[in-house]
């Protein structure tokens, strides 16, 4: 078994965890990360995406030259941004155990997915081990939609089928995602003094809270999920408020559940909203619901019996170790790969309680995804 310098894996991932990247300010731990690349034999390019997306930075693209005829190349893939509060992270080590001090989050999502690959590219020099044709992409602004994904320039790749590094379960590659839907609602009600006439007005807040509390949120079945995330609107608290915007989304594997769910929670506002009247100096007046319900990405669907899938499994048991096709509820570059032509499934690297102030790692868990990993390679090229 080759084995994986799991110190500089390490101390890699603390460096990178510590240059602040959230979404369209990704170009720092870029540019950190080009020189790590190119230290493993790299030649690296950034695509245009920078403009599409709004960023300082488009996505980082390497490619490493095979050292073996005729083996299709490969794609690694893991996304440079994180998701707020993640500036001025500040790591806790305990041995193998990295956490968050609690004030951000970590940023394993996805720093612990970009220190794998770069230290499987660097084991490939070391080693002299023989390997086809590797495509890396370093994607920017996947917290935001998958924008870098969505915006990557296709054609400077060579891969059409690859691994992404995205996803908590080490021993699991995800080989079904949930497809996403945005919703936005805008109630519009009527503004009143709320000592002096509230009976004048129709708060829009109360309006949504009604839509609110009639609809299904959360853990709908096990491929279905449902949120709201934000709520804004009032102007102060002595104003009925006359506006409200609520956002938030919706996620299944089952693109039927998908439908049937956005179309429960515009019910429960559209509901919600028709209740809501109020007579005015002898005028009736009603609320207003304006709504926007946007594809975020589709579902990802990949055989169980696709090459990728079965190279990984194998890569794994020859090491002794069982990676197991599952489902996820979450999205991932890979969903935008698929819908793209490509084939890429998403494989597990660790992190955990993503997301949050409580977010840690077992750098065990990444030096394990590595071994897979290189492994992985090794069988790709035929050996």
């Amino acid at each position: 078994m080759a084995a994986i310098n799991h110190a500089r894996l390490k101390q890699l991932f603390l460096e990178i965890v510590q240059i602040d990247s959230l979404s369209r300010r990704e170009r720092k731990v870029a540019l950190r990360l080009v020189r790590e690349l190119e230290s493993a034999g790299l030649s690296c390019r950034f695509d245009g995406a920078a403009e599409k997306v709004h960023g300082d930075c488009g996505n980082l693209i390497g490619h490493l030259d095979g050292t073996r005829e005729g083996v299709a190349p490969l794609l690694l893939c893991a996304h440079m941004d994180t998701v707020v509060p993640g500036e001025g992270v500040k790591p806790v080590v305990d041995g193998d155990i990295i956490r968050t001090d609690g004030t951000t989050v970590l940023g394993g999502d996805d720093k612990s997915g970009c220190a794998i690959i770069c230290e499987v590219l660097h084991q490939l020099r070391e080693q002299s081990i023989a390997h086809g044709p590797i495509d890396v992409v370093f994607t920017v602004c996947e917290e935001i939609g998958l924008q870098g994904a969505r915006n990557l320039d296709l054609s400077l790749l060579r891969a059409r089928e690859g691994l992404v590094f995205d996803s908590d379960s080490p021993g699991y590659l995800f080989v079904r995602a949930a497809g996403a839907q945005g919703l936005r609602f805008t109630v519009r009600g009527l503004e009143a003094h709320a000592g002096m006439a509230p009976e004048r007005g129709l708060s829009a807040i109360k309006i949504a809270a009604e839509a609110i509390a009639a609809m299904r949120l959360g853990r709908i079945d096990d491929e279905t999920t449902a949120n709201l995330g934000t709520i804004q609107g009032g102007r102060a608290g002595n104003i009925v408020p006359n506006e409200v915007v609520v956002r938030g989304e919706a996620r299944s594997n089952d693109p039927l559940k998908l439908t049937a769910q956005v179309e429960h929670m515009i019910g429960c506002f559209k509901e919600a909203v028709a209740r809501a009247t109020v007579t005015v100096d002898g005028k009736p007046m009603r609320a207003v619901l304006e709504y926007r319900s946007v594809p975020s990405y589709g579902a990802m669907n990949v055989p169980e019996d696709a090459p990728i899938v079965r190279k990984v499994i194998e890569a794994a048991r020859r090491l002794g170790r069982e990676v197991k096709p599952h489902a996820t509820g979450g999205g991932c570059d890979a969903n935008i790969f698929n819908q793209r032509g490509l084939v890429v499934a998403n494989l597990g690297t660790g992190m955990r309680d993503i997301h949050t102030v409580r977010e840690w790692l077992d750098v065990r868990d990444m030096t394990a995804t590595a071994e897979v990993t290189l492994e992985l390679i090794k069988l790709h090229a035929g050996a």
